[in-house]
Formats: C-alpha cells, sequence, structure tokens
C-alpha cells in the first residue's frame, strides 16, 4: 500500500473529505444510482431491513415528540420513516437518484423530492427541518464534513438527527467489491466522532451496532437480522462486549470480530 494511501485505510483521515470540486463530481457521477442498480430501483420487491435497528438505537431516544418537516438523506422510497411517519407533518427526501423520485406519500405523510448540489450543499433555507435521518447514507458521499456541516445548518435548534454508518473500510475500495457501489467506504469511528462535534451537533446517544457474526446465519433461515427484535437485542449485546474492537481496515478474523457500525442520536442546542 502506498505511503499516500495508508493513512485512509489506517482511520486516521477519511478518504474523499479533502477532495475538489472535480475530483467530487467524479464520484457523484459514479454514485448517483449506484445504490439504486444493487437492486433497490425494483420497488415490488424491495424490502427494507432495519427497521427494529432503527428503533432500538436512534427512534427510541425520540420520546413523544411530534416533527412539522423531516428531511431523509438518501432515503430512497423513504421507508426508513415507516416506523415513526404518524408523527411527522411532512418529509422531504434528498436523494441524487431518478429511480425514487414518483413516491409522494409515506404511510399518508406527503413527501417530496429534491436533488442535493453535486459539491455538497443543500437547497434549503437555514433551520428548515425538526429532523434529518441519514441511514447508511454518508458514507457514500466523498466530503462528510461539509454535508455534516450543511445538516447543522439546515436543523432547527433543539432539532435532531439520527445517523448510522459503516466505521470500517469494507474491504479495498479501490477495487471492485461485490454487492457495494463503486465508491463507498466506512468513516472512521474517532473522524466520525470529531466530525460530528466540528459541525455543531452534541452527541445524544452513541451505540456500535452491525455485528457481522449475526446477517448471513439469520438470512439462511429466512429472518431479516435487523427488522428482528431479538435479533437487534442479540447485536447490541454482542457489540457492547466486543467495542474494544473498532479497527478501521479489517483484514483478518479477529480484527472482522468486532461491530461495523455507529448510530448517533445528535442534538443542536
Amino acid at each position: 500500500m502506498s505511503d499516500t494511501m495508508s493513512i485512509y485505510f489506517s482511520g486516521e483521515k477519511l478518504y474523499g473529505d479533502d477532495f475538489t470540486l472535480e475530483q467530487i463530481e467524479q464520484w457523484f457521477s459514479d454514485e448517483q444510482e449506484g445504490y439504486a442498480d444493487l437492486g433497490a430501483k425494483d420497488k415490488q420487491n424491495y424490502r427494507y431491513g432495519y427497521h427494529q435497528l432503527n428503533m432500538r438505537h436512534g427512534y427510541s431516544c425520540l420520546g413523544p415528540r411530534r416533527f412539522k418537516h423531516a428531511l431523509g438523506l438518501g432515503s430512497a422510497y423513504g421507508a426508513e420513516f415507516i416506523p415513526i411517519a404518524d408523527r411527522i407533518g411532512f418529509i422531504t427526501i434528498l436523494d441524487p437518484s431518478e429511480a425514487f423520485s414518483g413516491t409522494k406519500a409515506i404511510n399518508g405523510v406527503p413527501c417530496e423530492y429534491c436533488r442535493p448540489n453535486i459539491d455538497g450543499g443543500m437547497p434549503f433555507q437555514n433551520e428548515s427541518f425538526d429532523l434529518i435521518t441519514c441511514l447508511g447514507v454518508m458514507h457514500h458521499i466523498p466530503n462528510v464534513s461539509k454535508v455534516m456541516k450543511e445538516c447543522f445548518r439546515c436543523v432547527q435548534t433543539s432539532g435532531v438527527m439520527v445517523i448510522r454508518e459503516p466505521i470500517v473500510s469494507m474491504g479495498d475500495w479501490r477495487q471492485p467489491r461485490a454487492g457495494l457501489t463503486k465508491r463507498e467506504r466506512g468513516i472512521p469511528i474517532r473522524v466520525f466522532r470529531r466530525v460530528i462535534i466540528d459541525s455543531g451537533f452534541t452527541i445524544k446517544r452513541e451505540a456500535l451496532c452491525n455485528f457481522p457474526a449475526i446477517p448471513k446465519p439469520a438470512a439462511r433461515i429466512g429472518v431479516v437480522a435487523y427488522n428482528n427484535y431479538a435479533l437487534v437485542w442479540l447485536d447490541d449485546v454482542l457489540s457492547r462486549v466486543f467495542s474494544w474492537n473498532t479497527k478501521y481496515h479489517r483484514t483478518n478474523f479477529i480484527a472482522k470480530l468486532g461491530p461495523s457500525s455507529a448510530f448517533f442520536v445528535l442534538t443542536k442546542r
């Protein structure tokens, strides 16, 4: 591995966060339809697989609060909002793909789609939303620091952001990887925390999750692991036990035996 890349695979810096606009434009082009092209554009067979995980680590922290206007970053069909849709007045989804824009309502809640600016800026006024969700999306974006600052700008004072992202490299992103888009890579946990704080947010809750030994065995018996209450509970227990293991680029069995994602509930004061 070259000295230039070693600092990124070590987890000290986030690859892409300091890209030029030209580099960001190329990244955007590669990722624009990446998630849709992995099968998500087939709406009839699309199934969202993280409801129980989101409830345990994210939505359970919101209390009985109602939200006037929620923003979903890269939320595809907006399925992540289903468990709390009855508490939201309006949903805006910021997504680069054309595949999802036909959705007009989510469980009866009116919804509109907007496309993000390539440079990471958001086409919204300050403090437009009282809830922002970003669930497995930020790691598809190069300049994460800028986008997080935009989230802070766009959320209201006393508003909430719920975010979950992988904290592992997801392999060597310089090479094609089965089941992954061309550019996605995780966000090292130390970098993740620093970006959150530097953007202005306060961390209300932090949890590690997505223990790697759970999803595949569950799938073999026809169970969607993170839609299952008991398996999400087990995932939480194992992620806590192995919370010491947050190595970014994992190349051996021991390194891979640790939680692969982090979940944050953030507030703006």
